[in-house]
C-alpha cells in the first residue's frame, strides 16, 4: 500500500514539472505591447486614408477655405478713362513703277546697230536709247529731196512762161485762152512741188522713227534688246521706264478699311527685310471692289529710292484718323475659346468678368473698341489668377 502511494506521488511531481507558470508582470507586459501595435496599426490607416483623401481631391477643396480663412488678395487696378488714339490701319502689297511705260518700235523697224543706255539709268524725254540701220530709207529720202529741185525748176519755168504770155496777151500776139493754160501749168507744177516736199517730210519722219526714244523722262527699269537684233513693231517692249522714277505700293484692303481712307492720307512704307521706313501718300484709291475677295486697292506713292524696286514686297501703316476708346496695357487683356475679356473690381470689391472687342494694337496698348466705357478699375495683370466673384483689395496703379 505504500508503495503504490509513492509512485503516484512522483507521478504528479513529474508533471507539475511540465507546466508553464505565468506571473502576472508578465500578463502585464504583454498586453501593454498588444496595445502600442494595435495603436500603431490604427495610426498608419489613417495616415494611409488621408493621404489618399487628398491625392484624390481633398487639396482642391482645402484650398479655397484656406483661401476664405487667409487675407484678401491684392491686386493692381488701372481706370483707363478715354483717349484720342490715332487710327492706323495695317497694309502689305507689291511695289510697282507709278507710271510704267512700255517702248517699243514707232516705226516699220530693222536691224538695231547701237543701244545707248542700260538698266537703271535716269534718261530725258526724247533721248534716243536705241539706234536703228537706215542705210535705205536715207537713199529714199536722198532720191526725195531730188524731186523736189526737178519739181521747183518746172515751177520756175512755168511762172516764167505764165508771165510773158501775159505781157503779150494786150498786144494780141497770145490769146486769152493760151494765158489761161498756162496758168494752169504753172498751178499744176506747184502742186507737185508741195507733193514732192511732203513725201520728203515723211520720209525724214519715218528715219526719225527708226530711232527709239524715250517718252519721257524717267528710270529704264528693263532693256530688251541688243546690238545685231532685227525689230520690228510685233517686237513688243525694248525699254520699260518709270515715268519721274515714281514708285509706288499697291496694297489691298477690306472694303470697310477703304471707306476710312482718302486720297492725301500720309502713309509709312517698310520693304520687307530692310529697316528703313518711307514716308508716303495714298494718290488713288480704286474705285472697285473685288467681288471675291471684298477687297479693293489703296495705291500709294512712295518717291524714289535705290531701296524701292519693283516686284518687291512691303509693309504700310496707313494714318486713317484718330479714334476715342481706352487704350489698355496687354497684360489685362485676357483670352479663352469664350473670346477676348478683362476682370473689373466693382465697388464691393468683387471681380466680374466683362467680355469686350479689341480694336487696334498699337505700341501703348490695346485700343477696346466694345465694352468699356473707360471709367472702371481693370485688373492690370494677374487676372488669370482670379475667378468672377472673388473678393479682391484693389490698389491704384502707379503711372510713371
Amino acid at each position: 500500500m505504500k508503495a503504490m502511494n509513492f509512485e503516484a506521488s512522483k507521478w504528479r511531481k513529474g508533471a507539475v514539472e511540465d507546466v508553464v507558470v505565468i506571473d502576472d508582470a508578465t500578463r502585464a507586459r504583454r498586453r501593454r505591447n498588444r496595445n502600442i501595435i494595435i495603436a500603431v496599426a490604427v495610426l498608419l490607416i489613417a495616415a494611409i486614408v488621408a493621404y489618399f483623401m487628398m491625392a484624390g481631391g481633398g487639396g482642391e477643396k482645402a484650398a479655397p477655405a484656406k483661401k476664405e480663412g487667409g487675407a484678401t488678395p491684392a491686386v493692381t487696378v488701372i481706370v483707363p478713362g478715354r483717349q484720342d488714339i490715332p487710327a492706323v490701319l495695317s497694309a502689305t502689297g507689291s511695289l510697282a513703277a507709278r507710271r510704267d511705260l512700255p517702248v517699243g518700235v514707232p516705226g516699220e523697224g530693222g536691224q538695231v546697230e547701237r543701244v545707248l543706255v542700260e538698266a537703271g539709268q535716269w534718261v530725258q524725254a526724247g533721248q534716243t536709247l536705241a539706234v536703228i540701220n537706215r542705210s535705205v530709207q536715207s537713199q529714199e529720202a536722198a532720191q526725195l529731196a531730188a524731186s523736189i529741185q526737178v519739181a521747183q525748176a518746172d515751177l520756175r519755168l512755168a511762172q516764167q512762161e505764165l508771165d510773158r504770155a501775159q505781157a503779150l496777151v494786150a498786144r494780141g500776139f497770145v490769146s486769152a485762152a493760151d494765158v489761161d493754160r498756162k496758168r494752169a501749168t504753172r498751178d499744176a507744177t506747184a502742186a507737185r512741188v508741195r507733193v514732192a516736199q511732203a513725201q520728203h517730210a515723211a520720209a525724214r519722219a519715218r528715219i526719225g522713227r527708226l530711232d527709239v526714244r524715250a517718252p519721257a523722262a524717267g528710270l529704264v527699269l528693263d532693256r530688251n534688246v541688243e546690238a545685231g537684233q532685227v525689230v520690228g513693231p510685233g517686237s513688243g517692249a525694248l525699254f520699260r521706264i518709270a515715268q519721274g522714277g515714281e514708285m509706288e505700293l499697291v496694297a489691298r484692303l477690306p472694303q470697310t478699311d477703304l471707306a476710312r481712307l482718302g486720297v492725301g492720307v500720309p502713309v509709312t512704307v517698310t520693304p520687307v527685310g530692310s529697316a528703313q521706313v518711307y514716308q508716303g501718300v495714298i494718290w488713288q484709291i480704286s474705285p472697285i471692289i473685288d467681288a471675291q475677295t471684298r477687297q479693293g486697292e489703296a495705291r500709294i506713292l512712295v518717291p524714289y529710292s535705290r531701296e524701292l524696286r519693283p516686284g518687291g514686297f512691303a509693309a504700310a501703316q496707313i494714318r486713317a484718323g484718330s479714334t476715342t476708346a481706352p487704350l489698355l496695357p496687354e497684360s489685362a487683356v485676357l483670352t479663352d475659346d469664350s473670346g477676348t475679356y478683362v476682370f473689373v473690381v466693382l465697388p464691393n470689391n468683387t471681380v466680374q468678368r466683362r467680355a469686350i472687342r479689341i480694336g487696334t494694337v498699337t505700341d501703348n496698348g490695346v485700343v477696346v473698341a466694345e465694352g468699356l466705357n473707360g471709367t472702371e478699375q481693370v485688373v492690370e495683370r494677374a487676372g488669370a489668377f482670379l475667378n468672377p466673384g472673388e473678393r479682391v483689395r484693389p490698389e491704384r496703379a502707379v503711372r510713371r
